[in-house]
C-alpha cells in the first residue's frame, strides 16, 4: 500500500478528509519531536528558560491530540472506512496516543532540567543522556518520516532498534546505580539523571509502537507482539523479489 491507495474515492470531500488527518497527525509529530530535542538540549545547555518553553508546549500537544481523536471518530461515524482507509484512520488514531506520551515524557525531562539547573550538575550520566536521548529523537523522526511515506521496511528498521536502546538504558542505569552506592552525596542530583534516563526510555518504546502501527497499516499485518528475531524475519521476507509465473506449457 502507499499514498495512491487513498486517493482513489468517489468522494473527493472523504480524499481530502484522510489527507488532512495524515497531516495534522504529522504537524503533532514534528512538534513533539521538537519538544524531545529541545528538552535534552536545555538540560545538556543548563538551560532553564529552554525547559520551560518545553513544558509550556505542552497544552498545544494535548489539544492536537484531543482535535485528532475527535476527527478519527468523525470520519469512522459518517464515513464508515473500510480495508486500508479504516486502517489509516485507526493507525492515526493510535499514534496520537503515543505523540502525546512522548511529549509527556518530553515534559517530565524539562522539568528534571530546571531541577539539575538550580541544584547543581550531576556528576555522572550527561554522556549517556547525550547518546540515547539523540537515539531516541532519530527514532521518533523516522517513524514519523516512515509514516508520511508509508514506508513499512524503514518502519521495521525502528522496531528492531528499540532493543538496542533498551540495553544501552540498562547498562547506563547499572553505572550510576553503582556510582551513588560509592558517593552517598551525589544520590539527589544522579537520581534526578536516571529520571531522564527512563523518560528516554520510554520515548523510544512510543516512538517503537508508531513503527509498528505504520507496519500494520501498510501490510495489514500485527507485528506489536513479536519478538526481535520474528521482526527480523518478516524484514527478510518483504525484502526478497516475489516468485515469476512459471512460462506456459509448450
Amino acid at each position: 500500500m502507499n499514498k495512491d491507495s487513498h486517493t482513489q474515492h468517489i468522494s473527493q470531500q472523504f480524499n481530502t478528509e484522510l489527507e488532512e488527518l495524515r497531516s495534522h497527525l504529522l504537524a503533532m509529530g514534528g512538534l513533539v519531536e521538537k519538544q524531545v530535542s529541545d528538552s535534552i538540549r536545555a538540560l545538556m545547555e543548563a538551560d532553564s528558560g529552554l525547559a520551560q518553553q518545553v513544558r509550556e508546549l505542552d497544552d498545544q500537544i494535548n489539544l492536537m491530540e484531543h482535535n485528532i481523536d475527535e476527527d478519527c471518530i468523525r470520519i469512522l461515524a459518517r464515513r464508515q472506512p473500510a480495508a486500508s482507509d479504516l486502517r489509516l484512520v485507526i493507525s492515526i488514531s493510535k499514534s496520537v496516543i503515543d505523540l502525546e506520551r512522548i511529549g509527556d515524557e518530553a515534559t517530565k525531562i524539562a522539568k528534571r532540567a530546571i531541577l539539575l539547573t538550580e541544584e547543581g550538575e550531576a556528576p555522572r550520566g550527561y554522556v549517556e543522556i547525550r547518546h540515547i536521548g539523540e537515539q531516541v529523537r532519530k527514532m521518533v523522526q523516522e517513524a514519523l518520516d516512515a509514516f508520511a511515506r508509508f514506508d513499512a521496511d524503514l518502519a521495521m528498521s525502528v522496531a528492531q532498534y528499540d532493543k538496542t536502546v533498551d540495553r544501552e538504558y540498562k547498562t547506563a542505569l547499572r553505572e550510576l546505580v553503582t556510582y551513588m552506592m560509592e558517593d552517598p552525596r551525589a544520590i539527589s542530583r544522579v537520581l534526578n539523571i536516571i529520571w531522564v534516563l527512563r523518560s528516554l526510555e520510554r520515548i523510544g518504546d512510543h516512538a517503537r509502537n508508531i513503527a509498528h502501527l505504520v507496519v500494520y497499516l501498510v501490510r495489514g499485518q500485527d507485528v506489536r507482539h513479536m519478538g526481535l528475531y520474528q521482526l527480523q524475519e518478516e524484514a527478510k521476507a518483504a525484502e526478497q523479489p516475489m516468485p515469476e509465473d512459471p512460462p506456459p506449457a509448450p
